[in-house]
């Protein structure tokens, strides 16, 4: 059996070419409909056809004779306008998308003009002047790509050379000569990426729940986007009870994940990244402070995961603090401050936005005012420019708008962008490193890139230094801030290893020794997914430790056991056991105990905490099941000889069934031998 298995898969390999540097588009759902792609249960297939420019869709479309034909199409084609032209032919089996380098210069946004619509705080009983971008359009170039439903597999390909290797077989096979029709065999493309779920969110969630009441052996067909959000306070509070209702938290927020038309690559260097590695650098120059244990304000640095569908991880945490289930209330909240994106800065200004319904509350407008001016002063002499955006204007997509939709709340959201985004690459695959303007000097060894201070780095730290500053005013600290500075090194680490390699020294030597594979060498992703626990939320619960916390002088089995250890102070505090750097003089890394105020809490919606699969007041974001995501090229013959070889198949078949039946018949006549007829003596 073993040797037939290996014989199998070695004739497999000589048909077949697999594709192993692919990303699908899946589909999701939410409460209305479904959105993303998929194929047959089986997989399409069909002839390859390279479209390098919008002529070459009228082969594919109308003149090509062998339909159906998977579409290889140029990454700066990937437009709106052409995938419907492909979306309405019966002629189109699938598509591989390249991706494009350089970037497309026109810019490239699969997302929504209006991103997460209808969820944030202004509707009709608020603000309906500003509902539904009617005042500000915020990302004037998406095309909403990633929103359309597709009823064929679109897959990505990151491999340059795999594409090459794809381009190579058709021009060598199915690349029409002085207009002749190419001839079989021809070379054909199979992809595979069949979904479990349709329709919405609605219908996939009863299936799900019919299929676990009834079934021994459930097979549920899709998931709730969800994941934990990321948190910690400045001051250590007992996180499994309720702090005092006369203590003031400030909140200082970001969102930590991104999306892009294609599964898992999210990179959201300008969307996500930049702004949750400032926020990263501006607590950890707070913690620095000396007196900031005395402050008369606690603040608490939050980290929000799934904001990108409809405010995921906001929108639970508002839900715990109205609940009771969060040790900090919803009056407990002094103010809020939200860093949104924040590298694509024009002249170094960084833009204050406010929201100018709350701000006619005469409570609300002094306290607002109080932000802003702190803010203002403590960019003084710092190479970063803060104006606040006129009163008439709304505020942008940003999780402080769930907050504002339970309660009136002083609070102010940062961005590099007055009106619409600077973001070309929003929700793309092309918001990376150099959508940011990460550049490196040629020749540097890994450790060397890991540490070297980028200009991004330096003005990213600048905002970090401002945002530190602010804080610790609005804390209530009196003393001199010049002193309060964010650490472009410790940047430069950051953006090194959330936007290019995250297996680095220093992400080894912070996390723990058994989570070694959440460090890898291809590029990170930020999309929130449905595993517990994805790769950025643990790396951004690490490194928040590492900056915020101090290492203590415990044993591994103390750290690791808290509980046991007669400290007054152990549930004020998380401890976490690191492997540590390595120790120069051998190969055996140096493990410590760190003590931190760093949590996680649910990012999952709470309208599936609630059965309410329909609900247009929380997220309803679900991802279908799938089996078997995988593509492949061969060579496929034509028709009619693939009639020709099953018609002879079929006949050497019989032929053999016949002819085995009569040997089997006329054995005893022909297997005697001349002796059988009786005994001979001698």
């Amino acid at each position: 059996f073993s040797s037939g298995f290996c014989w199998g898969n070695s004739v497999e390999r000589k048909i077949y070419i697999p594709l192993n540097k692919t990303a699908p588009c899946v589909r999701l759902l939410n409460a209305t409909h479904q959105i993303g792609c998929q194929s047959s249960m089986n997989g399409d297939t069909g002839v390859i056809h390279v479209v390098e420019k919008a002529q070459d869709l009228k082969w594919v479309l109308t003149d090509g004779p062998h339909p159906p034909y998977m579409v290889l199409l140029e990454g700066e084609l990937f437009t709106r306008e052409l995938m419907l032209q492909l979306k309405g032919s019966s002629r189109i089996s699938g598509l591989a998308v390249a991706i494009s380098k350089p970037s497309p210069a026109q810019g490239f946004s699969p997302g929504l003009k209006c991103p997460n619509d209808g969820f944030g705080v202004y509707s009709n009983d608020y603000g309906p002047q500003y509902a539904h971008c009617n005042w500000t359009v915020w990302n004037p170039l998406g095309n909403g790509l990633a929103y359309e439903d597709f009823s064929f597999p679109i897959f990505l390909l990151e491999d340059a050379n795999e594409t090459q290797v794809i381009k190579q077989c058709y021009q060598d096979h199915n690349l029409p000569q002085n207009g002749s029709v190419p001839e079989y065999p021809l070379c054909a493309m199979q992809l595979f990426a069949h979904m479990h779920a349709v329709t919405n969110t609605v219908t996939c969630m009863r299936r799900s729940s019919l299929q676990t009441a009834f079934s021994l052996n459930p097979e549920e067909v899709c998931d709730a986007l969800s994941d934990y959000n990321v948190w910690s306070t400045l001051k250590p509070i007992n996180a499994s009870s309720k702090i005092n209702p006369v203590d003031e938290v400030i909140i200082v927020a970001t969102r930590i994940d991104s999306h892009s038309f294609f599964w898992n690559v999210a990179p959201g260097a300008e969307s996500a990244v930049a702004s949750f590695v400032t926020h990263l650098a501006a607590a950890e120059a707070l913690h620095k402070v000396p007196d900031v244990q005395m402050l008369p304000r606690n603040i608490m640095f939050t980290f929000f995961q799934g904001e990108t569908f409809d405010y995921i991880g906001s929108s639970r945490m508002v839900y715990d603090m109205k609940m009771d289930k969060f040790p900090i209330r919803l009056d407990n909240i002094h103010s809020f401050l939200e860093l949104s994106q924040v590298a694509l800065r024009n002249s170094s200004v960084l833009w204050v936005h406010t929201d100018p319904v709350s701000r006619r509350n005469e409570s609300i407008q002094p306290q607002v005012e109080t932000l802003v001016e702190a803010l203002i002063n403590s960019s003084v002499g710092a190479n970063v420019t803060l104006q606040e955006v006129g009163q008439s204007q709304p505020l942008p997509p940003s999780s402080f708008q769930r907050f504002l939709r339970a309660k009136s709340i002083p609070g102010v959201v940062l961005a590099d962008h007055r009106t619409s985004f600077q973001n070309r690459y929003y929700q793309s695959m092309y918001d990376t490193a150099e959508n940011i303007l990460m550049k490196y000097p040629e020749g540097l060894s890994p450790e060397e890139t890991l540490d070297y201070v980028t200009d991004t780095a330096k003005s990213l730290a600048e905002v970090a230094t401002v945002v530190a500053r602010a804080l610790y005013q609005l804390a209530g600290g009196t003393g001199n801030t010049s002193a309060i500075q964010a650490d472009p090194r410790m940047v430069s680490r950051m953006l090194y290893g959330f936007l290019i390699k995250t297996n680095n020294s220093w992400f080894q030597s912070i996390i723990k020794q058994d989570l070694k594979g959440l460090l890898g060498d291809e590029l990170p992703q930020h999309y929130i997914a449905v595993t517990s626990l994805v790769n950025t939320t643990q790396l951004v619960q690490y490194v928040l430790a590492n900056l915020t916390g101090t290492v203590v002088n415990f044993t591994k089995e103390e750290c690791l056991n808290p509980e046991k250890t007669p400290n007054p102070e152990k549930e004020m505090y998380v401890y976490t056991w690191v492997q540590g750097s390595r120790d120069p003089n051998s190969t055996s890394r140096v493990p410590f105990c760190v003590q931190s105020t760093v949590h996680l809490t649910k990012a999952a919606s709470p309208a599936f905490e609630l059965k309410q699969w329909g609900s247009t007041e929380y997220s309803t974001w679900t991802e279908s099941r799938w089996k078997d995501i995988r593509a492949r090229i061969f060579l496929i013959a034509s028709k009619e000889l693939e009639i020709i070889t099953l018609v002879v198949g079929i006949a050497i078949l019989i032929l053999s069934l016949l002819a085995t039946y009569f040997i089997n018949a006329k054995a005893h006549v022909l297997f005697s031998s001349p002796g059988d007829g009786g005994t001979v003596a001698y």
